[in-house]
């Protein structure tokens, strides 16, 4: 798939207003269900709440982005920066119900307010990410064509890859998912895919990725 251009169609502003208004609306809502989170996380395993790693934003920049924790203290360790699958033992019980809602994204919420991510755009990726291939290769995600071109637009919460891109095809085929989305942003394209991503999280369907393009 050859790179689309940049496309901008509604001001800049108009995209990070949007951000801020719904990620601090988020915030203030989602307060009583951070403290419950917290105590069933710790109910679980007594392990971290959060999970913070660098992740790469725009233009390549680093940030640290936050989650809860849905998987075993210390599985990036154990098993290395593996992109999660269906059925996979690092999940924890209440790891799945978290990664089902969605709920364990709640802290990225705060990574929109400063400026960090958008509501809208390709998944934040950690820079050491790795894909394994159905052979056992391991391939570097910079190495995958579409990686640079990506990072040319804010990290999202949300996105045409996240709704849309089922779990276990490629970074190769997510990739263009992305690239679909950069070069057709639009004001009502972003609200589309929020409205999408709430009523998922509602019905608790996001590790289905059963999801109709």
């Amino acid at each position: 798939m050859p790179i689309p251009p940049l496309h901008e169609p509604y001001p800049s502003p108009l995209k990070r207003s949007l951000d801020i208004s719904l990620s601090g609306l988020g915030l203030l809502l989602s307060a009583p269900l951070w403290v419950f989170i917290t105590i069933l996380i710790k109910l679980e395993d007594g392990g971290p709440v959060f999970y913070g790693r660098e992740r790469v934003g725009k233009g390549g920049l680093l940030f640290r982005s936050w989650k809860f924790r849905s998987m075993i203290p210390d599985s990036d360790e154990r098993f290395g920066p593996l992109q999660a699958r269906d059925g996979d033992a690092r999940v924890t019980r209440v790891g799945r119900i978290l990664r089902a809602t969605a709920m364990d994204e709640l802290p990225q919420l705060w990574n929109i307010f400063i400026g960090d991510m958008s509501f809208v755009g390709p998944r934040a990726l950690l820079p050491e990410e790795i894909e394994v291939r159905a052979n056992g290769k391991l391939i570097p995600l910079e190495k995958i064509p579409g990686y640079e071109a990506r990072h040319r637009v804010r990290p999202g919460l949300t996105g045409v890859a996240q709704i849309y891109a089922p779990r276990d095809i490629s970074r190769r085929h997510k990739f263009k998912f992305d690239l679909l989305y950069i070069g057709k942003q639009t004001f009502w394209l972003d609200i589309r895919l929020i409205l999408l991503s709430f009523w998922i999280s509602l019905r608790g369907k996001w590790e289905s990725r059963q999801h109709k393009f």
